[in-house]
């Protein structure tokens, strides 16, 4: 079994309700999302929906200190709410997407990865946590590379 978990609200906080000039100035971009718009939030684990306003900014979502520390481009809906999963539950925001899945050892190396469809990331999630030296999963959009979620064994 596994848990999937979302970025803490709490990292983001200082940037909800800010104006557009201001989280510029951070290195953050605002969009607002329009009709069939898809901007994935890491702390809510849905897609947008029209109107919202999400925050694209640079997040180092891999802190270990081995050749595969990492940083990548994520969105956060401006004000979102974290996601609350069940164990084995996939997230919203996986379906739909082909999502990369990368297994780490304790010290933050790269054990083994894969790819599936998102809807049928369960399988291969259990097929890594099979591997006795995966300590953790990362998921992220195959198409632009940016982290999604976090996995951990239930």
């Amino acid at each position: 079994m596994f848990q999937i978990s979302p970025l803490p609200a709490s990292q983001f906080s200082h940037l909800f309700g800010r104006s557009d000039e201001e989280l510029a100035g951070l290195g953050v971009s605002v969009s607002v999302a329009g009709p069939g718009d898809r901007l994935p939030c890491r702390i809510s684990l849905r897609d947008t929906v029209t109107g919202e306003r999400a925050l694209l900014l640079n997040y180092e979502h891999q802190p270990a200190p081995t050749p595969y520390r990492s940083r990548h481009a994520i969105f956060v809906i401006d004000g979102a709410e974290e996601a609350r999963l069940a164990p084995g539950e996939l997230p919203q925001v996986f379906a739909g997407r082909q999502i990369a899945l990368r297994a780490y050892d304790r010290s933050g190396c790269i054990v083994g990865g894969g790819l599936t469809a998102g809807e049928k990331a369960g399988a291969l999630i259990e097929e890594l946590f099979a591997r006795p030296e995966a300590a953790y999963l990362h998921g992220h959009n195959a198409a632009y590379g940016c982290y999604a979620a976090r996995v951990d064994r239930a």
